[in-house]
């Protein structure tokens, strides 16, 4: 009897031999992780036995690379993984930990298990916390604040944080606050913007996280960006990279000249409405940009050539310049979400 899929998708894996970053299509098996060089592939090019393993998250050894976890094996061999966006991530990392959990104690994987949070109050869930900050009513609302010349755009105070958990009941005080703003930190939830609040993070302040009105954060993937005299790692952006981030992941897309197909990390933004597309292997630069306004996206049983493709889930973008783009999507669940948010895009950005 096969094991079962628990979880299958693209991620990106750092090489044991010439340590490059690379895609991959990852399974998740009860007993360990399969990694195939593309999904179609009927023999993986290597296996992650899970019995006996450790998983680490976040895994902060490649400094700006951002959503890696680390998967140690008995025989002390590090397995490095790197997510599209940090839902991803967790997802992932909360899967492989129950999968190990379960071989450990002799059982089968099943999702209706509770989990709680590891040294923290058992009320407290990281996640769920972080998505109620980032519910656009009831959360933390993201401002375009001014500091040393330079504007910081879609982002908050450190003291409004400790304001939103305590008026939230969230926490009890503001140093309690600030331990659960300091673990949102660390495990990624939270991003510093600005000299005083990244100090902080690298150890030049008491703690991590400041209650302070002068220290600015921001959620990850929110369309964060630094304006006019930036002299740190804040990237100038231009006014297609100012719409809100509604939707994210791994896709293949077909090359226009040579017709090949690669995996790619796109990220989708409304008002503007832009589908932007990276190397998943690395660079904060994009490789190129949909404007979506006034496209159409459809889903197709052909390939570009007419003919009856073999593969499945693909869809289609062509834009109101009548250019085509032809995208694979690793499920039809997936092809329809993609579907449905790029035509949701289209209709409402500029």
């Amino acid at each position: 009897m096969e094991p079962k899929r628990i979880r299958e998708g693209y991620l990106v894996k750092r090489g044991s031999v010439f340590n490059t970053w690379k895609p991959m299509w990852v399974v998740l098996l009860e007993d360990g992780i399969e990694f195939y060089k593309k999904k179609s592939d009927n023999s993986p090019k290597g296996m992650i036995p899970l019995k006996g393993s450790t998983l680490t998250s976040p895994c902060q050894d490649f400094g700006k690379r951002m959503f890696v976890f680390k998967i140690t094996t008995t025989k002390q061999q590090d397995h490095f993984f790197q997510a599209a966006f940090l839902e991803e991530r967790d997802a992932w990392v909360r899967d492989i930990k129950k999968a190990i959990k379960c071989i450990e104690g002799g059982q089968k994987f099943a999702r209706k298990s509770t989990r709680r949070s590891i040294r923290l109050p058992e009320t407290v869930d990281l996640g769920a916390l972080y998505l109620s900050m980032k519910d656009t009513e009831k959360g933390i609302k993201e401002l375009n604040l001014e500091k040393d010349k330079k504007i910081f755009n879609h982002c908050f105070t450190g003291n409004c944080v400790i304001d939103w958990l305590v008026s939230n009941k969230s926490v009890r005080n503001r140093q309690e606050g600030l331990m659960i703003a300091s673990s949102l930190l660390n495990e990624g939830y939270l991003q510093p913007a600005g000299e005083l609040s990244k100090n902080a993070v690298d150890g030049t302040a008491e703690n991590p996280f400041l209650d302070n009105p002068d220290a600015f954060y921001y959620f990850p993937d929110s369309g964060f960006f630094c304006e006019e005299n930036s002299s740190d790692d804040d990237v100038i952006l231009k006014e297609e990279f100012r719409g809100v981030v509604i939707k994210q992941g791994c896709l293949l897309k077909q090359g226009h000249r040579r017709k090949n197909w690669k995996v790619r990390k796109f990220i989708l933004r409304e008002d503007p409405a832009y589908l932007h597309y990276y190397d998943p292997a690395g660079g904060e630069d994009p490789l190129g940009a949909i404007h979506l306004r006034g496209c159409v996206v459809t889903s197709v049983e052909s390939n570009p050539d007419g003919r009856k493709s073999e593969e499945e889930n693909l869809f289609e973008i062509i834009t109101a310049d009548e250019v085509h783009y032809f995208l694979q999507a690793a499920t039809a669940k997936e092809r329809t979400e993609w579907i449905k948010a790029i035509q949701v895009a289209s209709r409402t950005g500029k």
